[in-house]
This record gives structure tokens, sequence and C-alpha cells, in this order.
């Protein structure tokens, strides 16, 4: 990186910083200021390892009365903020000049041999972006907004045309926000409600994506067709979104049917309010007389001006849409007979503008705000977004056996697979209804029938997929679609099986093989078949390296298993932010990917705070469609090379031995829960209102039933990091030891997904921080659990000495110093909020049952949040 490029950036985090110490000087006076300010400088000093200066913070926090703790947290918890915003906005006015999709489209010039040509590349060019209802966005909706109107401040602020009036009024707007954020409470007062987390992705929608899709389009059109030639036509959807928010109730009591119909309704409102504010200002703008005839012929002879009369109806039916919707929601009465109810109700008189105005000459006109519109309504339409539905497996195998044992046929779940396949073939081929008209069935059972109603009634635009969660057999689909048949579905859902455990990932294919040879089958989902692959749980099983390996193989095999039986394949991957959850930028992850995956299209899952950082304003969201688009065209054109068997020997070999390590502490070792309970602040992460779920699966269960995204979150917070690294390079030194070092060197320079897992290792490392973690240890963990600590810290030193050997480096990160920046520059704003953690969980634990003060809570939530936020990931 260039100096003048870093001088920039820490001179605006420095601004940020001085412009809070003010304004936290106006509130609590000189005294607070000088007490922050001494806080800040001790930090730093003790991320550079002076022991005095840590010893200092931690006595200083012990003498402090919890307010003045949660002051504290509070202050650094705002510079972190500020500082991640600060490098978010230098991100998007520095990133290079040439821009991803440039990159390739210079790359293929010179490339003779490909795959496919780019115009079948562009054709199979398909990014949906799924925004999950994992809930690990710990900033609270009204701060996003105010950050994101700092963004925009700053982004003026270094315009270089910028006069003295004007700086100064930029200036002091972001000293106004600023202020507004510090005296806004930054934890929710309660958990947000499925409801609140989907609107919450509404406004992501309106905030950023509205704007950016249509830009994203129109630019990549213009370079395919100055480049080569090609043209996207007008309902072109490279990239679509969809949404788990209302719909993923998968261990999640909070959505019900009537949240999911509500959240249906509310997506419909958003979109129509979006798209009626679109068409009212072309109504205003499309004033023109002259028409085509077959416009003239709709909107009749005499009508003078044709385009206004024919959006008329459209933005008649939009708003009556919006007061229709609104009078449901309130529980008044409506009429539903003149709402929009169809994408082609909302297409077709926008196209019918453009065709005609193309043929009458103003291509300008029909290129304009009118083109932007056509192709908001193709990516979003009437809906907004898909919304997926996700259930577990169980909560579908427990409806049929109440159902079986009612109609005196047996107990459903005692059955074998074939049995159950041949009685769900054999229903699904019936006229008649199965579900018995007279029968109550448990609440949980009705659950599923209503949300399995509430499908039925919906347009297929309105729905994505269907997700099995811990699915396993054939039958865990055929179910699905029988429970859909017997609500009244007039149109075949999707349904995906969700492979997320080890063992899971290594059966499907086996299992989807046993099901795509049902031949009925094949012809019912029209030869497109979804796959869900879990990313998190099953790192969470068998650690990163196997549960990696796994990933890959599975694919790999359903890719293989698709083109034997001609049936388009769409991978659905579970992947979050974190490198537990199977985060990696995004051209690494497809990239290392098997060769083929990206045939059916991409739907990856963005989660909690990774949605705010790749789509949280036009530039980011922009940049970001970029990203995937260049990476998927390459993909598609010049594939990775599939591994040779030499490689897969070697991998599997490691991943075998890395599971081993990795078990033998999480799942064998009976101090294992003990010590992570009481070294990492997992059990009080269940009191911060991060989102609407449960952090367990099951209430009462330990480490096994919790979800992976608090199983992260606590091991980020203490900095050890765990679930990334443990084991890994272990495995990797026992083939070391066997003599495998040259193909090691091989695999890092030849196959992408095996650099991806060192990469994705010098990511973890440089977040991970054994000093800190031995602070937790030291003043929170039982003396005869710390040698537990001791033995993971020494596996962790050794493992990135052993990385670095391997990567023939000094450091971590030390070719992508923008990353190794990034973290250094919100480290020493890290330090004092770490210390000051420990402290309060100290207070919180030695209070025992006892209910914990105000300040206290409150103050152990913002360094949670805190950290999470320095971080830049949680779960």
């Amino acid at each position: 990186m260039q100096k003048g490029i870093d001088d920039s950036l820490l001179e605006t985090v420095r601004y940020l910083g001085t412009e809070l110490g003010q304004i936290i000087q106006q509130h609590l006076g000189d005294e607070w200021l000088d007490r922050i300010e001494t806080v800040r400088k001790q930090g730093r000093k003790s991320y550079a390892g002076d022991k005095t200066a840590t010893e200092s913070l931690q006595k200083l926090f012990a003498q402090m009365p919890d307010e003045s703790l949660l002051t504290i947290g509070r202050a650094f918890s705002q510079f972190l903020n500020l500082a991640n915003l600060a490098e978010q906005e230098h991100t998007v006015a520095n990133v290079t000049e040439q821009d991803p999709v440039d990159e390739f489209l210079a790359k293929i010039k010179h490339t003779d041999q490909t795959n496919m040509t780019l115009a079948q590349a562009v054709e199979h060019l398909s990014i949906e972006l799924v925004l999950t209802a994992h809930p690990t966005e710990v900033t609270r909706r009204t701060l996003i907004y105010k950050y994101s109107r700092l963004a925009e401040c700053l982004s003026q602020l270094h315009e270089s045309d910028l006069t003295d009036t004007q700086r100064k009024k930029v200036e002091q707007r972001i000293a106004e926000l600023i202020s507004q954020a510090w005296h806004t409470d930054e934890i929710r007062a309660a958990r947000p409600t499925p409801v609140d987390e989907a609107q919450w992705g509404f406004s992501v929608i309106e905030n950023s994506l509205w704007q950016a899709v249509p830009d994203f389009i129109r630019t990549l059109d213009e370079k395919l067709a100055d480049n080569f030639g090609l043209n996207l036509p007008t309902n072109a959807v490279p990239v679509r979104f969809a949404s788990w928010m209302g719909g993923d109730r998968d261990g999640n009591p909070f959505v019900t049917s009537k949240v999911t119909e509500q959240v249906l309704l509310l997506a419909r409102k958003r979109a129509a309010v979006l798209f009626l504010d679109d068409i009212s200002k072309l109504f205003v703008e499309l004033s023109m007389g002259q028409c085509s005839e077959e416009l003239r012929q709709q909107v009749g002879a005499d009508e003078r001006e044709p385009y206004r009369a024919t959006l008329l109806q459209l933005k008649n039916k939009l708003a009556n849409t919006v007061e229709g919707i609104e009078a449901f929601l309130a529980g008044e009465q409506y009429q539903a007979d003149n709402w929009i109810n169809h994408q082609d109700e909302l297409i077709k008189p926008l196209e019918a503008c453009f065709q005609s105005l193309n043929s009458v000459g103003m291509k300008a006109i029909a290129n304009g705000l009118l083109l932007d519109t056509i192709r908001r309504a193709h990516c979003f339409g009437i809906h907004l977004l898909k919304l997926d539905i996700r259930q577990d497996s169980d909560r579908h195998d427990q409806v049929f056996s109440e159902i079986t044992r009612y109609l005196g046929l047996g107990d459903y779940s005692n059955w074998t697979e074939q049995d159950k396949q041949a009685f769900l073939l054999r229903e699904l081929a019936s006229k008649r209804p199965l579900i018995p008209r007279v029968w109550q069935p448990s609440a949980e059972v009705q659950e599923v029938l209503d949300t399995c109603k509430v499908i039925a009634q919906q347009n297929e635009q309105a729905l994505g997929i269907y997700i099995i969660s811990m699915a396993q057999a054939p039958s865990d689909v055929l179910e699905v679609h029988l429970l859909l048949q017997e609500a009244g579905i007039k149109w075949p859902m999707p349904v995906a099986p969700l492979f997320e455990t080890l063992d899971d990932l290594n059966n499907a294919y086996d299992s989807m093989a046993a099901l795509l040879d049902i031949e009925w089958y094949r012809g019912f989902i029209r030869n497109h078949q979804y796959v869900m692959i879990g990313y998190s749980d099953s790192a969470k099983d068998a650690g990163a390296l196997a549960a990696g390996w796994a990933q890959y193989q599975s694919q790999e095999a359903l890719v293989a298993l698709a083109e034997q039986h001609q049936v388009k394949l769409t991978l659905f991957h579970g992947r979050g932010g974190t490198i537990g959850r199977g985060g990696l930028p995004a051209r690494q992850a497809i990239f290392s990917q098997p060769p083929g995956s990206c045939l059916g299209g991409l739907r990856v899952t963005e989660q909690g705070e990774t949605i705010r950082y790749k789509f949280g304003t036009e530039a980011l969201a922009n940049r970001s469609f970029s990203l995937y688009t260049s990476a998927i065209l390459e993909a598609l054109m010049i594939p990775p090379p599939a591994p040779q068997q030499k490689w897969r020997e070697v991998i599997e070999f490691m991943a075998g031995h890395a599971r081993d390590n990795y078990r033998d502490v999480v799942r064998h070792d009976e101090n294992f829960v003990p010590y992570f309970r009481s070294a990492t602040p997992e059990l009080e992460l269940s009191k911060l209102p991060l989102g609407s779920r449960p952090s367990k699966r099951k209430p009462n269960g330990g480490v096994e039933s919790l979800r992976a995204i608090p199983w992260i979150f606590a091991w980020a917070q203490n900095r050890l990091v765990l679930p990334a690294w443990l084991g890994v390079m272990k495995a990797f030194k026992t083939s070391l030891e066997a003599g495998h070092e040259p193909l090691i060197k091989e695999m890092m320079q030849q196959w992408p997904f095996f650099a991806s897992r060192l990469s994705m290792l010098e990511m973890v490392f440089m977040k991970a921080n054994p000093q800190m973690a031995a602070i937790y240890d030291d003043q929170l963990v039982p003396e005869p659990l710390k040698y537990f600590g001791e033995n993971l810290r020494t596996e962790l030193k050794e493992a990135q000495v052993l990385l670095l050997e391997l990567l023939g480096q000094q450091e971590v990160m030390q070719n992508e110093p923008a990353g190794k920046e990034s973290m250094e520059i919100r480290a020493n704003y890290l330090e004092p909020l770490h210390l000051l953690q420990v402290e309060l969980l100290k207070r919180a634990r030695q209070a025992g049952d006892e209910e914990l003060s105000y300040n206290l809570e409150r103050a152990l939530m913002v360094s949670i949040a805190g950290v999470a936020t320095g971080l830049r990931n949680t779960g």
C-alpha cells in the first residue's frame, strides 16, 4: 500500500476520533475526556506488549464503578464503529482503478482456450444473494442509518473541489451525526422479532440495492458491449435477492405461519411503495405524445399523452396495493381485487412504453430511468425478494408419524427408508387427500401444516426455496413435496436438502442419487435440483479442514451426478462471514469450489454484519457485484483445476488427522466444556439481544446443541478463535513428517481450494491474540482448568510458526498489507475493551444467581458488541 493512502486512512480515523472526544468532553467534561485518552494510550502500549500498561488498565478498571465502566465501554465501541466507517469509505474511495469485471474482460481477450464462450457464460450468470435470519448484526438499525449518512459525509469531505463553506457544512453534519450516535443507546431494549429482522433486510434493499442493481447492470452492459459487442437484454437478472428473515423457523419458535404471512405482505407493501415512487417520477417525465401503433391501440386514438395514460393505471394499482395491505395488517376492511398481483402487471406496461419509445426514435429516454425501473422490476418484482422457508427434517417426520398413527397405519418414524419412499410416492400420485378432515394434531404439527397452507396461498414469485435442515435421505425431500401438495400448492416449489454435518456431507451423493433415480421426481422438479451445503455446522462438527474437504467432495460428486442425470444443479452455499462458517473473499470462495459448481448459478447466504460491509452503500454493493460477477464468469470459462489423485490422497490424509485432532479436544475431553464456558462469555451471550432466535437448538443441551454462530462468537470474544484453526496445522505437521512436503508445496501453487485453506488460516491468525486469551484464562478460568488454555495457546503459536514456514513469510498477512493495516488500526481500541470485558465478566460471575445491576449488564453487552465490531464479525 502506498504511504499516502495509509496516511489518509489514519488521518480520517484520527479526525473522527477527535470529533467523538470533543462530544464526550461536551457531555461529560474534561475529566472524562482525559480518562478516556489515558485508557486509549495505555491500550496502545498494552497491545504493543507493555505488561505494565496492561496491569495499569486492569487496576484502573477494577477500581471503577459499573457506571464508569459502561461509559468507557461505550466510548471505545464508538471509536471502533468510526474506525470501521473510515476504513469502509477509504476502501471504496481508493479501490484500484481497474474494476474486477474490467480485469476479467482484459484477461479473456488474451485467452484462447475456454470452456464456453463469453456469451454462453453471461447467459449462465446468476447470482442469488440470500439475506439470512442469522442474527449476527449487533448494531442497531437506527445507528446503521447514522453510520450510512456519516459514510456519505466522509465521501463528500474527500472530494477535492469542495469550497471552504461546503467543507464546513459537511464537517458540521459529521459532528452532528457522531453526537447523535453517542447519545443513542447502542444495545437494543429487547430482542428483535423476526418481523424486525425482515424489516431490516428490506431497508438494505431500499437504502442501497435499489439503486445499485440497475447501476451495476447498466455498467456491465456497457462493458460487454464496448469490449465484445454483447448486450444484456432488458430482462437480464444477473443478480437477485432472497431472504430467510421471517421464513427460517429451524429452531426459532418465534417464526410462525402468521409471522411468515405478515413478512410476505410487508415485503409486498415495501416493493409497492418503492415502485410507486419510480412510476410517479416516470409519470412526470414521460409527457411525450408520439408513440408506436401498438401503444396507441392500448390507450385509445384520442389520448394525447399515451405514456402517462399507460402508467396511470399502474400507479393506481400500486397505490391501492399499499393502502390495501396497510388496511389488512391493521385489521380493517380492504379490497384485494385492485391490488397488483402478478409480475406481468408491473413489467408489461413498462416494457410497452420502452418498446414504443425505441420504435419512434426516443432511445435516450427509453434507456434512462425507464430502463432502470424495468431492471428493478425483473430483479425485485412485486414481492421485493423471494422468501425462503427452512424447517428441520424431524418436524416433517413428526407430521407423518401423527397421521399414520391416527389412520392406524403404524408409526411412520419407525419405518425403513424404502417403506417411507413407497408410501410418499404413492400418496404423491394419489388423487384423494391424505390428511383427515376430522383430526386434531399436536400444536407443533399444526404449525407445520399452517405454514404449508401459507406457502400454497402465495404466488410462485413470492417464495424462493424450501430448505430442510438435517436432511439425510430422499424421504426428507419427498415429505415436503407431499405436505405442500396436501396444502393445495399449484406450482412445484423447489425443495433443497441441507447437508450440514460431516456424515451428511459424505452421504450427500448416495442420498441424492437415490432421489434422482426416481423418474417421476426428475420430471416433477423440471430437471432442476437445489442442494444446500452447510459450512458452519460441519466445521463445528469436525473442524475447519475436514469440513472444507467434505464440502468440496460433496459438491464435486453432486455436480457429476447432476451431469449424469442431465439435471440442472444449483448449489446453495450456507456460508457466514467468519472463517469458521466458511467465510472467504468472494473470488477465493468461488475458485475454491470444484469445476462445474457454478453452472447452475451461485446461491449464497449473506449474513448479519457482512450484509452491511458488502452492500451497505451503493458503492460497496457495486464493488461486491463486480467481484462476484467476474469470479463466476471466470470460473465458468476457465474453471479451476480438478485435484490430481496424489493431491486427493494428501488432503484425505490431512483431513482425517485434523478431524481426529479437533474431536479429541472438543468432543472427547471432559474438561473442554467447563473450560469453554469459563474462558469465553458463551453463557453471557444469551443476554445480548442479537436476534430473534434462541442461541441453542435445545435449551438444556451442551456444546453439541449450541448453534454455530454463538459457538464462533464466543471464541472470537476471547481472541482464541479456536474453531477456525484447532487441529489443522497439527495435521499439516503430521503430513510433512510423512514426507508430503513436495506435494504440499505443489498443491499450494496449483490448487485454489488448498491455497484458500492457508489464506483462511492467515486471516484467522491475524485476528487471534494468544496474549489476550491468556488474560481471560488468568482472570476467569478455575486453576484446575488453566492447563487447558495453556495447551491450546501453545498449539496456536506452533501453528502460526508452521504456517509462516510453509508460506515463506516473516509475519502473517505479509502480502496483504491492507488487511493487516485494517486489523492494526482497530487493535489499539480493542485492547481496552477486552480488558474491560474481563473485569465485567468477573463481576457478573461473582454475583452468581443474583440479578445483575443495570449498569453492569449493559456494560457487559456493550463490551461484547464492541469486540464484535472491532473484529468486524460475530458468527
